[in-house]
């Protein structure tokens, strides 16, 4: 995000605060050696886990910006492919496309979470039909 990013007047702080924090720990817990990790339980977790993760930056970054949903996803997007590129530079990680994909697949289900109750709410309130009583 760039700093001309605003948030609305009503939209508390915090979710910004708590959007780059998550951020900076999604990246220092991706270029961290495996050693550092735990285990992986099978080999569908790692994939469950950039979903988990893309999932939650995505849905804290809608209520942080929620004027720039593009601009969120898009951001995300190239974080995540730059996340994957700095593991394949490693010695330690080993960059995968699939990671990149599972990224995506998180972004997609926050947003589909949040396009919903963000439709609703910028549909106008229609006034109730009054009934007519014929005279």
């Amino acid at each position: 995000m760039k700093a001309g990013a605003r948030m609305l007047p009503g939209s508390p702080r915090w979710l910004a605060w708590g959007f780059w924090a998550l951020l900076l720990c999604v990246a220092v817990l991706s270029l961290m050696p495996t050693a550092y990790l735990p285990a992986q339980v099978f080999s569908l977790w790692d994939k469950a886990q950039h979903a988990l993760a893309f999932t939650a930056l995505t849905a804290l970054g809608l209520l942080a910006y929620p004027t720039q949903p593009w601009r969120v996803a898009i951001g995300l997007l190239a974080f995540g492919g730059a996340i994957e590129l700095a593991q394949a530079a490693t010695g330690w990680r080993h960059g995968e496309w699939t990671d990149w994909l599972a990224d995506a697949v998180g972004l997609a289900a926050a947003s589909a979470l949040a396009w919903r109750p963000r439709r609703l709410a910028a549909l106008p309130d229609q006034p109730a039909a009054q009934a007519s009583t014929p005279q």
